[in-house]
């Protein structure tokens, strides 16, 4: 069992009764965050990118906590810059990486990536007898079909805010490619620009796909 954690945007936590882990952890300077940087607990930090809607608050927070970092060697070093010191697990596209709470794959993801030499990912997350994909910022791409394939996954949390990642067409379409069971939506109505109809994309994607859609507020938590 897992306790998933919504933060807003695109910041979640993943509690499997011992160990936390947090994503994407944008939190001083959004809208919708649920709780604040000095305020989260955690023991790994998984980052997609160096967007600072993403990286966010990973290195003070790792700092303060003494959580691992995991991410890009080029992101990873944004941190160490801005902290030095900090516990880190550099990985790059198609690389595992064992953890004492299961292990982590790191998938494709189409989008820039925030810092030179960099690439945006996206996650496969092995934890609590669950497998969860974290798609990051991403544009649909046809490969997610091999990302179901590899990993039989039990949860897809993606974005659906459109303009800077997937839509909600889109969106609903990755859902059927990854062929999860059930679907989280993440990276919208955090600013005008990406407002978003989360029950109209509830409605398109149960229509069109095996999954059910589970809209999870900024603050709320459910048991996955």
């Amino acid at each position: 069992m897992v306790k998933y954690t919504y933060y807003g945007h695109s910041c979640f936590l993943l509690d499997d009764g011992k160990y936390k882990v947090l994503c994407d952890p944008f939190l001083t300077g959004n809208p919708k965050a649920a709780i604040k940087a000095d305020e989260v607990e955690c023991d790994y930090i998984l980052i997609t990118h160096a967007h600072g809607d993403h990286l966010g608050d990973a290195p003070e927070i790792a700092g303060r906590t003494g959580a691992e970092l995991v991410g890009i060697p080029e992101v990873l070093a944004i941190c160490e810059e801005r902290l030095p010191g900090l516990k880190q697990h550099p990985m790059n596209l198609g690389g595992s990486l064992t953890l004492p709470f299961g292990k982590v794959r790191m998938t494709l993801a189409q989008h820039s990536s925030g810092v030179a030499g960099g690439v945006a990912c996206g996650y496969v997350i092995y934890m609590g007898g669950l497998v969860i994909y974290f798609a990051g910022d991403t544009a649909l791409f046809s490969d997610m079909q091999l990302i179901g394939h590899k990993d039989t996954l039990d949860y897809a949390i993606l974005p659906i805010g459109d303009n800077y990642t997937m839509g909600l067409e889109d969106a609903a379409m990755a859902a059927q490619l990854l062929n999860a069971p059930h679907v989280i939506p993440v990276h919208y109505n955090t600013w005008p620009i990406i407002n978003q109809d989360v029950r109209h994309y509830k409605e398109i994607t149960e229509a069109m796909t095996r999954a059910e859609v589970h809209i999870v507020e900024p603050g709320e938590s459910r048991e996955l």
